[in-house]
């Protein structure tokens, strides 16, 4: 369990939190490609670590992150005229461009100088993969951009999508690098997805429900080893990396796309669930990308015009009682995102860590907020860079391998969790 100062320094990611400031060290997922789709399109609503701010793709194609609000009197520039090479606030006629800078205050005169003194908080917004990706810490300490691999394949080889989760982000990522729940909770959707079923290792997730947890520190983060017992005596590993603060991937099945998540804070009760499918050294197949658009594998599908899923706590994730009684779903809930979801939403808006009782599966949990907290202490008390932030941290895969009983994963299988540009993933 964790203190409960422990669980607020944890939890809170706002501005001047110390949390909040680790994030900040990151560049960080902030929009799909599509919600920007052309040049002089509306602007985009974006809430990220408690900022409300405005993604602006103007007329000639730059792209920024801007504060929502006009510096004259707060109106929200979301009603804003994308024009020549700027945002106009309509109230006043206030112009901005997309890195801040006040183009125009139209009453005052040039030679007075306020147009120059008038400057909105703004950050970069780049694109790579499919994502616009911002950063939000200081200037002269920005990062090179991520080099995540599902980003780097060709377009036709990766997929992302994102939905909002309505609880704290920290217990959303703890769902991501917990092995364990996998024998219970999708045990149905391991024989029924299209992107899980299949695979020789989902018989193994099935008659061995007890894992053993192995966790090692790497580089970015953790690698956390799930065991279960396979045949002849061997051991059948699952083996998930953790990224610091928030890049949590899934171990492959099968020749199945590779698939993850980031878990990126909104605010302190709600985060965005990014979820990205791939496969390093082939196209994805029609029937893959339509069944993720579907909402199978780590994907939901929506409700219309957002990214909220269909399935949400307001009509109580579409709960199927008979099928959960008749044993069609195991869990009632539909769909291995929403599974997922709904017990973590389940929990409120930020869970109270000091009433939990932690077992010996929970000790990737335990690990990664460990490092959380003592990376947070470091960059607040001596301006520590955390882990994570270089780009070769980035370079890592899941893995799921069969080994002897004398092998250590983190020796045997140490080139699988390596991304290499033209090999496949170790799956099984």
């Amino acid at each position: 369990m964790l203190r409960r100062e422990q669980n607020e320094l944890a939890t809170r990611t706002g501005p001047d939190t110390q949390m909040g400031n680790l994030f900040r060290c990151y560049w960080l997922p902030a929009l799909l490609t599509e919600e920007l789709p052309a040049d002089g399109c509306p602007p985009v609503r974006v809430k990220l670590l408690s900022e409300r701010l405005l993604a602006v793709r103007d007329s000639e194609g730059r792209l920024g992150l801007i504060n929502e609000f006009c510096a004259h009197r707060g109106v929200s520039l979301w009603f804003g005229r994308n024009e020549e090479g700027g945002l106009r606030c309509p109230y006043h006629g206030w112009k901005y461009a997309v890195t801040g800078a006040c183009l125009e205050i139209p009453s005052e005169p040039a030679e007075s100088g306020m147009c120059n003194r008038i400057r909105l908080k703004s950050y970069p917004l780049v694109e790579r993969g499919g994502v616009l990706w911002t950063y939000m810490g200081p200037q002269d300490q920005q990062p090179p951009l991520p080099e995540w691999e599902f980003v780097m394949v060709p377009a036709g080889q990766s997929f992302v999508s994102k939905r909002l989760q309505e609880c704290n982000w920290l217990q959303a990522l703890e769902g991501g690098i917990d092995s364990s729940h996998v024998s219970w909770l999708h045990r149905d959707s391991l024989a029924s997805d299209p992107l899980f079923k299949g695979a020789r290792g989902n018989q193994y997730n099935l008659s061995d429900a007890k894992p053993v947890f192995e966790v090692v520190e790497n580089p970015g983060g953790l690698l956390i080893g799930a065991r279960r017992n396979a045949e002849e005596g061997k051991y059948y590993w699952r083996i998930t990396p953790w990224v610091m603060p928030c890049f949590t991937m899934i171990p492959p099945r099968g020749d199945h796309p590779v698939h993850g998540h980031f878990w990126v804070p909104i605010d302190d009760e709600a985060c965005w669930a990014w979820s990205f499918d791939y496969h390093p050294v082939r196209p994805l197949r029609d029937s893959e990308v339509q069944a993720m658009r579907d909402g199978h594998g780590i994907h939901v599908t929506y409700m219309p015009d957002t990214y909220r899923p269909a399935a949400n706590k307001d009509n109580d994730y579409l709960m199927d009682r008979e099928a959960q009684r008749t044993g069609r779903s195991y869990s009632g809930v539909a769909g291995i995102a929403m599974q997922d979801a709904s017990l973590q939403e389940s929990m409120g808006p930020i869970v109270d860590r000091t009433k939990e009782n932690l077992v010996s599966t929970d000790n990737g949990i335990i690990m990664a907020r460990q490092r959380l907290l003592r990376a947070a202490k470091a960059l607040a008390d001596n301006g520590t860079r955390p882990p994570g932030v270089d780009p070769t941290h980035h370079k890592v895969r899941s893995a799921a391998v069969i080994l002897r009983p004398d092998e250590a994963f983190k020796d045997a299988a140490s080139e699988a969790f390596k991304a290499r540009p033209g090999v496949a993933q170790v799956s099984v």
